[in-house]
């Protein structure tokens, strides 16, 4: 339980970056209705459920090309 104290300096600037990140890509997802492949329901789930590199994922593969 100490070591999860001893980091967790490190972890928050971390979280706070991916937690912006994932509602920025969502708020993506349900405005713009073209994506590169896919659809808004697979984007959607992949946003959320892999939390930290979903967003990631989305804004380099999923994001269409003039948005």
């Amino acid at each position: 339980m100490n070591t999860l104290f001893e980091i967790m300096p490190l972890l928050a600037p971390i979280l706070l970056v991916d937690i912006i990140l994932a509602v920025a890509a969502v708020r993506h997802i349900l405005r713009h209705p073209r994506y590169r492949f896919g659809n808004k329901t697979m984007w959607l789930v992949i946003a959320v459920v892999l939390l930290l590199f979903g967003p990631i994922i989305y804004f380099v593969f999923g994001k269409g090309e003039n948005e």
